[in-house]
């Protein structure tokens, strides 16, 4: 449930009671070898978590372990990062789906459409569109956030000129 992990894992932070909990597809080599979340080169995460209001200031990747404090928790469907010349695990939903039961966070924000679908796919739902969505996890709302990865650059999400504007949706949602 804290900071800094072995460089082949990279630990949940997860607490009860949490405001939100960020859910992503799976943990990247580059995050587990440096031992916190988002911490690759290009990933705007932090800067949106703080712009649009869900953190109070700008964290780095190394205070990563701070966002409880903050009411926010990390996970990923896949926690353990894919080995070099290997297939990636597959998601782990059972795990992930009893992690939200017992945490009970008043919203689960997937991060990116690719988490969102696994969940979907599981739950017999459609892929779904950014934003919130009609259904929950584990009695937590639901809500679909763009990719903050360096990789997801276009000119429109979903109707939206910038990512930017559904953290600030979700963080206006927020308890």
């Amino acid at each position: 449930m804290s900071g800094a992990a072995p460089a082949d894992h990279l630990a949940e932070l997860l607490a009860p009671g949490l405001r939100l909990v960020v859910v992503g597809p799976a943990v990247t080599a580059c995050a587990a070898a440096r031992g916190h979340h988002h911490a690759g080169p290009g990933d705007d995460f932090w800067r949106l978590l703080h712009e649009s209001g869900i953190t109070g200031r700008r964290l780095a990747p190394e205070e990563d372990a701070d966002l409880l404090a903050a009411g926010v928790g990390l996970t990923h469907l896949v926690q353990d990062p894919p080995r070099a010349g290997s297939r990636p695990a597959p998601h782990d939903l059972a795990r992930f789906c009893a992690a939200v039961e017992e945490h009970a966070p008043a919203w689960v924000a997937f991060h990116g459409k690719a988490a969102a679908a696994a969940g979907d796919r599981s739950a017999g739902h459609r892929p779904p569109s950014l934003g919130p969505v009609p259904w929950t996890v584990g009695g937590s709302r639901a809500f679909v956030l763009p990719s903050a990865s360096g990789a997801n650059r276009r000119s429109s999400y979903d109707g939206r000129p910038t990512r930017l504007e559904w953290w600030a949706e979700l963080a206006a949602l927020l308890p």
